[in-house]
């Protein structure tokens, strides 16, 4: 056994941190959620999540103690699964037409993407692609303009409650950007792990794996970041101990916490920077409009295959870090594998209805992604499409 830790009773999981930002971790501290808007003075905030979310109990409950406690707490939930652009300047609509002071980011990667982007543009006098992370073009950010944020995540998995970044699709131009600024990064996280609890076992499959990957390409990637690394490794540990746990018993409070914060450390690493994986799964999330995390659960195998000659010391430190019993490449990836079929994740992309017509297309956006550069071996467009074919039928013996 290594030198941690494994706590086992969900009453000894509470916590403060504030790293990288101030987070209220623990079951039950959705409660704190009145407290912490009064810290912040604010006094009509706008709760942003997704449509299938708005639906549920738990979003009404927040609303209304909010609304008890004399805090005027308006609802916006056109957000798509992938968050658009017209998602985005509606929600800005309706914050300024409703004289919110604040957003509350409530949800998954989309609800968190699109809260933080809607808290970044509600005083901007430039449109949102302006503010795509290309080159410096952060600085024409007014960041006097900024509302506050405080975010609070219902899964475990994309982790943007902690991140500076939001991923939108440009419908126009059929692609994923990311829109970054270091004060997207919420003021307050209140990670309770109970809001994950009811979540359907493949969702909380896909997301669990989905930040796995995160910590993966954090730690594959070049460059020296010791922090992250280390992070990268326990947030692997864990997610390998606890997803399986928590796909089968989704009511295990002690899975679902260690989970919660496996996902906000791997969003933590990643700021190290990502890979091959995020530059394939960003194009056909766009073009297909399928689930991030499932992508990234599909394409994994198939782009560290194509990385083995570049990652094969650095999976060996991994398989170590799991206790794999044969710390290796190949070890690792053939754990990986009965991992993901473990936890019912397919093993092509064409069980989501995705072919291959559009291989050259995804190949030449790959390439052109934000997250490719993080990649160990710098892959070029054709790389990319050929990763994707074997992606589309399954085919893992290349």
């Amino acid at each position: 056994m290594r030198g941690i830790t494994i706590v086992t009773n969900v009453d000894h999981l509470q916590a403060n941190w504030n790293y990288p930002t101030d987070i209220r971790f623990g079951c039950g501290r959705i409660t704190e959620l009145v407290q912490v808007c009064r810290e912040l003075g604010v006094e009509k905030p706008l709760l942003v999540t997704d449509a299938a979310l708005a639906k549920l109990a738990m979003v009404n409950k927040v609303i209304k103690e909010l609304q008890s406690n004399h805090i005027a707490c308006g609802l916006f939930c056109d957000v798509k699964p992938n968050p658009t652009g017209r998602n985005i300047d509606h929600g800005v609509q309706t914050y300024q037409q409703g004289c919110h002071d604040a957003v509350i980011a409530f949800g998954g990667g989309s609800g968190l993407d699109a809260g933080k982007s809607i808290a970044l543009m509600v005083g901007q006098s430039r449109p949102l692609w302006d503010f795509e992370d290309i080159g410096d073009n952060w600085l024409r950010v007014n960041t006097n303009a900024i509302a506050p944020l405080i975010a609070i995540p219902t899964t475990a998995g994309t982790g943007s409650e902690v991140g500076r970044a939001s991923v939108i699709v440009d419908e126009d131009k059929q692609s994923k950007k990311i829109i970054f600024h270091p004060l997207m990064l919420p003021d307050v996280v209140i990670a309770d792990p109970e809001l994950t609890k009811d979540l359907p076992a493949a969702i909380t499959a896909a997301t669990g794996i989905d930040a796995f990957v995160h910590s993966l390409e954090a730690y594959l990637s070049p460059g020296y970041h010791p922090m992250a690394d280390g992070i990268a490794l326990e947030a692997m540990s864990l997610i390998k101990r606890w997803l399986p746990v928590a796909f089968t018993r989704g009511d295990d409070l002690v899975a679902r916490s260690h989970m919660l914060v496996a996902s906000t450390m791997g969003a933590t690493a990643f700021q190290k920077g990502l890979g091959g994986i995020h530059a394939l799964a960003h194009p056909i999330g766009a073009l297909y409009d399928k689930h991030h995390g499932l992508l990234n659960a599909i394409l994994a195998p198939y782009v560290l295959l194509r990385n083995k000659t570049a990652i094969e010391e650095k999976c060996r430190r991994i398989a170590s870090a799991l206790e794999l019993d044969d710390p290796g490449f190949n070890c690792f990836f053939n754990w990986f594998v009965q991992f993901r079929r473990q936890l019912e994740i397919p093993n092509d992309l064409q069980s989501l209805g995705i072919n291959a017509d559009k291989k050259r297309l995804i190949g030449e956006m790959a390439v052109k992604d934000p997250s490719s550069a993080g990649n160990p071996i710098q892959l070029d467009a054709r790389s990319y499409m050929e990763i994707y074919e074997h992606a589309v039928v399954g085919n893992l013996e290349s």
